[in-house]
């Protein structure tokens, strides 16, 4: 795995919620405001608009300057706790953090990695066409292969107010049973992209950071109009239903062709692969949504989700599970989930 790099940025809270002066985000979609941060190995310190050079984080975006925090990074003392030191350096452990973004867009892949899709289609293939398993599976591959080459990436949209951070409970609705994880490295869009090509395109990302792309499996085909389709927005865009963070990572840390994925369900490794993988790389999938949406600094595109999800164990998420998460060279994101308290629903309310 890549090691941890020299230095990210992370938004936080102090523990009893309160903000820190120096530095505060701007609210964003229901976003609350949060301090801005510099963290160097297991300390944070926030940053005033004046040392970031920007009024705020999505401005910083826009065209950073990597080289100003580096040395604000290289300056971090060799006991940033102590009281001789300046900067006003603090444990990680001592703050709350929150998303470390705050998109103003959010951009979903779907079917992206090889051997997931493989398995899928062979299945597919295997149950309802009468292949043999080796030769659904040598099909499967061959019409995967075609798609990379002569196909486009399928991508969606997500509601940003669904961004959660790296350490909020992930609350289960009630209106399911059927939820799902889907761990995904997702790029922050930095100068504005549209209509870009796969060679610069990745001039345009900013930093890397971690999302689970939440789903409840059962939301996902509309039964009532079959003929429609996938129902993205009920399945995905339920409050809390894309964990991000814990840090945003400069784009020259990230190899973005060969970060690894690793998701343990309390303990037990569900998800594990390469971005190797994708069948659309990131340039790919950035200059693919370029040329309809005009992406914005601070826009979070994933890029898809491995082999590995509840739907693939028959198991899905439960009242206590905990979900550890971890990408290389971003860290390692743990999301606890719990249970919908009762709620009374208004009669007015959409049928279920």
């Amino acid at each position: 795995m890549t090691s941890a790099p020299p230095y990210a940025l992370a938004r936080f809270r102090q523990p009893d919620g309160r903000i820190d002066p120096a530095y505060v985000s701007g609210e964003v979609l229901g976003n609350a405001p949060a301090s801005l941060g510099l963290v160097v190995g297991d300390h944070i310190r926030p940053l005033t608009a004046e040392e970031l050079g920007a009024p705020s984080l999505n401005d910083f975006l826009a065209a950073p300057d990597w080289q100003r925090l580096e040395h604000l990074a290289e300056a971090v003392p060799p006991d940033p706790s102590s009281a001789a030191a300046t900067g006003s350096w603090r444990p990680l452990d001592s703050v709350v953090l929150t998303a470390p973004v705050e998109p103003r867009q959010v951009l979903q892949t779907g079917a992206n990695y090889r051997e997931h899709v493989i398995e899928l289609v062979a299945s597919g293939l295997t149950n309802n066409a009468g292949f043999s398993p080796e030769n659904a599976k040598e099909r499967a591959a061959e019409m995967m292969d075609d798609r990379a080459a002569n196909g486009e990436p399928y991508i969606f949209i997500g509601l940003p107010a669904c961004v959660a951070g790296p350490e909020d409970s992930l609350v289960l609705p009630d209106t399911s049973d059927t939820h799902d994880w889907e761990l995904e490295l997702a790029a922050v869009i930095g100068r504005p992209a549209y209509r870009v090509s796969r060679e610069e395109a990745l001039d345009h990302v900013a930093g890397f950071t971690i999302c689970n792309d939440v789903s409840t499996r059962e939301f996902t085909f509309r039964k009532d109009m079959k003929d429609i389709g996938s129902d993205w927005f009920r399945s995905k865009n339920s409050p809390g239903f894309l964990p991000t963070g814990p840090f945003l990572v400069p784009a020259p840390f990230i190899d973005p062709t060969r970060a690894h994925l690793r998701l343990a369900l309390n303990g037990e490794v569900k998800q594990d692969a390469s971005t190797a993988d994708l069948m659309f790389d990131l340039a790919a999938l950035l200059s693919a949504a370029s040329q309809t949406a005009r992406l914005l600094p601070g826009d979070l595109l994933l890029t898809g989700s491995p082999a590995g999800n509840g739907q693939y164990w028959k198991r899905f998420l439960e009242d206590g599970d905990v979900l550890e998460g971890t990408i290389s060279g971003l860290g390692t994101q743990v999301i606890r989930c719990t249970s919908e308290e009762p709620t009374t629903r208004s009669s007015g309310g959409a049928n279920r």
